[in-house]
């Protein structure tokens, strides 16, 4: 199993800030460092100094990081028109030296929309929307080089454009798509995506979507072994109980709820937590780290949780 750090700077966090965390990630063994796609606060937080743009952090953190996979959990379809989404992927996943991996999804804050003047469609219009992009978006990184690339859609129309920058991997990036729905997310995932995440979700409920996933994928002669199957958690680990407190108390969450809905714990707690997640078929979990300031979090979860994780999975290093 991998376990990649995922972050939410949009709550109060500076470049500097995510840099100092992505560094980390790397440092302490972790595969890869993601982040959100937002540009408003949730909760009662200030936010301050407020947000930084996922895909302008992410290119930057290309340039000062050498192994980590970078990528959105998720971004929302609704922020960019798909031409220019593929431009600037493209150009991080060269910047980074082929180490990008988008995330994205059909956008669903209402808030962020109106408070940055951001159109917000219904829900219908913003799948429409999305599985348009996915084809703009893939169908201009895989146009051959020398090539021209045409879609009409409902939404969005491209016409012969050269289909340029090409992105560092061949023939485009992952695509991570995820969320809880029955029957358009598994369709989109199956067609478009890498990789299917379930977020923040119960052991049972990554079993009814593995499911449906996988059904889609049969649907369209696609093997369902060659999609990646992840979840992402909210982590709370600390040595002992008052430290665990501590921790939970920085982000504004009770121990027992975060046990319950996370992996929080003592490291054998949050080992044991995920273990579930792999029997269940997850491969990949991305640890939801929301105190971005608390840099001994990620040392005791790269000391202490990894190495375990790493040797039950065969990959200890």
């Amino acid at each position: 199993m991998e376990l990649r750090i995922f972050t939410e700077p949009q709550q109060g966090a500076s470049y500097d800030d995510v840099l100092a965390v992505a560094q980390a990630t790397e440092a302490h063994g972790f595969d890869a460092f993601f982040r959100s796609d937002h540009y408003l606060k949730m909760g009662d937080v200030s936010g301050l100094p407020g947000p930084t743009d996922a895909w302008l952090t992410l290119a930057a953190l290309g340039r000062e990081t050498t192994r980590i996979k970078l990528g959105t959990l998720v971004t929302a379809g609704t922020f960019r028109y798909p031409g220019p989404l593929a431009i600037s992927v493209a150009q991080a996943d060269v910047m980074s030296g082929g180490r990008v991996e988008l995330g994205i999804g059909a956008g669903w804050y209402e808030e962020e929309h109106r408070a940055y003047g951001i159109p917000f469609p219904s829900v219908k219009e913003r799948f429409e929307r999305l599985e348009e992009q996915l084809a703009i978006i893939t169908g201009l990184w895989e146009t051959p080089e020398g090539k021209t690339f045409s879609y009409e859609g409902a939404h969005y129309a491209v016409a012969d454009s050269p289909a340029l920058p090409k992105p560092a991997q061949r023939p485009r990036p992952p695509i991570i798509i995820g969320g809880h729905g029955a029957k358009t997310t598994p369709r989109l995932a199956a067609t478009y995506a890498q990789e299917f995440n379930l977020p923040f979700a119960p052991v049972e409920t990554l079993v009814t979507q593995r499911e449906r996933v996988s059904a889609a994928c049969e649907a369209i002669d696609r093997d369902p072994a060659t999609m990646t199957w992840s979840a992402a958690l909210a982590v709370c680990c600390g040595q002992d109980e008052a430290e665990i407190a501590r921790r939970a108390k920085n982000i504004g969450r009770e121990v027992d709820e975060l046990r319950e809905n996370g992996a929080a714990g003592t490291p054998d707690e949050v080992v044991a937590k995920l273990g579930r997640y792999a029997e269940a078929g997850a491969s990949r979990i991305y640890l939801q780290v929301l105190d971005l300031q608390d840099l001994d979090h990620l040392a005791l979860l790269g000391e202490a949780v990894l190495p375990q994780v790493q040797e039950k999975s065969g990959r200890s290093e």
